[in-house]
């Protein structure tokens, strides 16, 4: 019991800050005047007003502490307790209204410490509240205790004055063991939170991080915690050390300490029954609700955390929800989606987009003796039912797999690819390329479904939600290598040649229409084990590959042209002559160029960047490029896939590679109609129904789904853009 104290009463809500602490000419209230959210002339109690306090029931043991405006009106204060020095703003003889809650304006059965009220404010049965400032039309109703310590930080993980090292609350993402833990702030995004994971061999870099962080917050204590205007807190039970935003609306918690909740009219932030938030930062417009247990956390904006969710040393990403489950040590980017009771992440880098199935487990096993492991996963993610993985794994952008557990460390390389474990035959199979070959309603839905996800207001980060794109268009060069090389050894009965002479005689084969591949496939470096991992499929994925390369360079095409001149395409592809396929990197799901984030590396070490708002400037500057930059990696990337030089395009090339695009959509379309419909024609499916009728009442027509239909209306849009392009 060494934190008991007991003191004189009349020195309560005095002191908040140790005179140490205080440089010359400040005070305890010096902060407290810095964050005002409203301005007002405040004047003394009259004589009158305080026998009118008196008589209905309040007390102060300094009324004169206790300051009020001109539109104050002491019957509709009752029954309170008023310590240290307590500003109340204008009343009204109204009442304020919240859903199906009306309460009077003014202060009710309640106990107020040092704090400032705004105008309009419903204050009822809160038993203790202590150094706040309040907003306009707040609502506080039956809320235990509200208080704010002299070193609050509102989740940020800064040190203030006269504290130690070890108090400052850091996150511990990608890896258990603390070793690329980052120091959270206000506004950090999922690129941020990345920049500051990798490149830990730099100390430079590391150490400017953190100045960075640091330049952005006083280390001064005496902080109050602040209340937006027209946010409600009912029925709960501690708040503490808080900074909420506007319009927020936050009921029945059971404790809320060190946060910042950021919540405006148009995307306001929610927090419900039985939540336990510590440690952490949320978003705008945010939803966390039934039981959610977070601790040291970063929730981005439009994100959502329910059904008894757990979230502990992580970073979830813009517009993703986890519900029933927990995530540990993990670093997500925007648009992941995990909803089931019994999955677990751990550990873990995905880089959006991904979905969590219920059983998978994910870097719960480790195969060091130490918590050090990682898995590190591309856009598009979906370990599948049950499925159990190893640390340490990397997985290729798309890598769906199938239920079962994989008791080695897995290293998947090649994009939109199925993995599943053959028990029976004690090996690993892949297809790569699955998506497109087999479920291609699936694959192409996932654009479309993540950008009407999207609900950030104010876009001006570039979020990459299309499947192709210049990181998974680069995997799938690195995956036809790849191919070439397992199918060329495959061919020889000693491994003893050069890997060049194995690529090519692999391509060889594989772009023969006359051989047909019938023999086994290894891949080599997939598994950390002396058992098979075999390639089937290889020949169709090798050719879909090639195919969806050139789907993507055909459609930016055509999206120039709908805009630009043939001419102006001409002058473009004069400049592209030399360009090589550029490597990108995905930035908290916004891809940039290699070169152009080393250049922001440097230019962070050499001091030209001394801010988080100044580096989050240069991100959108390289969003507002990166259409442009897009286009031009779709060029060379067509240039290496048919080996012509950009300047060499003429006007029959660029029409052939239309026209394949055209044909190419057409085919997707097929691919789309034909994986739905099977829905609706395998028995298994229609077994459950009655008849025809009742199984279209319960799942709907297939003529009637929206997204085949958009996807009929934007082949319909690609034929008349292509028809409007003069050649």
């Amino acid at each position: 019991m060494g934190m008991f104290r007991k003191s004189n009463l009349t020195s309560l809500g005095y002191d908040f800050v140790n005179r140490e602490y205080l440089l010359e000419g400040e005070n305890e209230y010096t902060r407290r005047f810095e964050c005002q959210l409203n301005l007002h002339e405040y004047r003394y109690l009259t004589a009158a007003e305080i026998d009118i306090l008196h008589h209905n029931g309040n007390y102060s043991p300094n009324w004169s502490d206790v300051r009020v405006t001109e539109q104050f009106i002491p019957e509709q204060i009752q029954n309170s307790k008023f310590y240290g020095l307590v500003r109340i703003g204008n009343m009204s003889p109204s009442f304020v209204e919240f859903r199906d809650l009306k309460l009077p304006v003014g202060i009710y059965n309640s106990q107020i410490i040092s704090s400032d009220i705004g105008n309009d404010v419903a204050i009822h049965h809160v038993r203790y509240l202590s150094h706040f400032i309040l907003g306009n039309e707040v609502i506080l109703s039956s809320v235990n205790e509200m208080e704010t310590s002299p070193t609050a930080k509102f989740g940020n993980g800064i040190v203030k004055d006269g504290e130690q090292e070890s108090q400052r609350i850091v996150l511990e993402l990608c890896n258990e063991n603390g070793g690329r833990s980052v120091v959270p702030f206000e506004g950090m995004q999922a690129a941020d939170a990345y920049l500051c994971t990798r490149f830990r061999g730099d100390d430079v870099l590391q150490r400017r991080f953190l100045e960075i962080t640091e330049n952005q917050f006083s280390k001064k204590r005496g902080f109050y915690s602040t209340i937006g205007n027209r946010t409600v807190i009912k029925n709960s039970n501690i708040i503490k050390d808080v900074k909420i935003g506007s319009h927020a609306y936050i009921k029945g918690v059971n404790k809320l300490k060190n946060l910042t909740i950021n919540s405006i009219e148009g995307a306001y932030t929610q927090i419900g029954e039985g939540c336990e938030l510590v440690n952490g930062i949320i978003g705008y417009g945010c939803r966390v609700f039934y039981g959610v247990k977070a601790v040291r956390f970063i929730l981005s904006s439009f994100s959502q955390l329910k059904y008894g969710a757990r979230l502990i040393n992580s970073f979830l990403g813009d517009n993703s929800t986890i519900s029933c489950c927990e995530v540990l040590n993990s670093l997500l980017f925007p648009a992941h989606e995990q909803h089931h009771n019994n999955s677990f992440l751990c550990a873990s880098l995905v880089k959006g987009q991904s979905n969590m199935a219920a059983g998978a487990t994910v870097g719960s096993n480790h195969n060091s003796r130490g918590a050090d492991g990682e898995i590190v996963a591309g856009r598009g993610f979906w370990p599948g039912l049950c499925v159990s993985l190893k640390h340490n794994s990397r997985f290729a952008s798309y890598t769906l797999i199938v239920k079962g557990d994989f008791l080695h460390e897995l290293d998947i390389r090649m994009p939109f690819s199925l993995v599943s474990h053959d028990v029976a035959n004690d090996q690993v199979v892949i297809i790569p390329g699955y998506w497109f070959l087999y479920n291609m309603y699936a694959l192409m839905r996932n654009t479309s479904k993540f950008l009407n996800r999207d609900k950030r207001q104010l876009k001006n980060q570039y979020l990459e939600y299309d499947i192709l794109a210049p990181d998974t268009v680069n995997e799938m060069f690195s995956a036809l290598k790849e191919l070439e090389y397992a199918v060329g050894k495959s061919l020889v009965q000693e491994s003893t040649g050069r890997d060049q002479d194995f690529e090519k005689k692999g391509k060889e084969q594989l772009t023969d229409p006359a051989v047909h591949l019938q023999h086994e496939i290894r891949l080599d470096n997939a598994e950390a084990s002396k058992r098979k991992v075999l390639v089937t499929k290889a020949k169709e994925s090798y050719l879909v590959y090639k195919r969806m390369i050139a789907y993507y360079a055909g459609t930016m095409l055509v999206e120039y042209l709908s805009e630009n001149s043939i001419e102006q395409l001409k002058d473009l592809l004069a400049n592209l002559s030399d360009m090589k396929r550029g490597e990108f990197v995905n930035l908290g799901s916004q891809l940039v160029l290699k070169k152009d984030l080393d250049l922001l590396l440097e230019d962070i070490k050499s001091g030209q960047y001394n801010s988080w708002e100044e580096i989050h400037d240069y991100y959108h500057k390289l969003s507002a490029n990166y259409p442009l930059e897009k286009l031009k990696h779709a060029i060379a990337s067509y240039t290496e896939l048919e080996n012509l030089s950009a300047d060499k395009w003429d006007r029959g090339f660029i029409n052939t590679l239309i026209q394949t695009t055209l044909e190419t959509k057409r085919w997707i379309n097929e691919e789309i109609f034909k994986s739905r419909s099977k829905d609706y024609e395998n028995q298994f499916r229609k077994m459950v129904y009655d008849s025809q009728e009742e199984m279209e009442k319960v799942v709907g027509k297939l003529k009637d789904n929206a997204f085949i239909n958009q996807q009929a209306d934007e082949l319909t849009l690609l034929e008349f853009q292509i028809g409007q392009i003069k050649l």
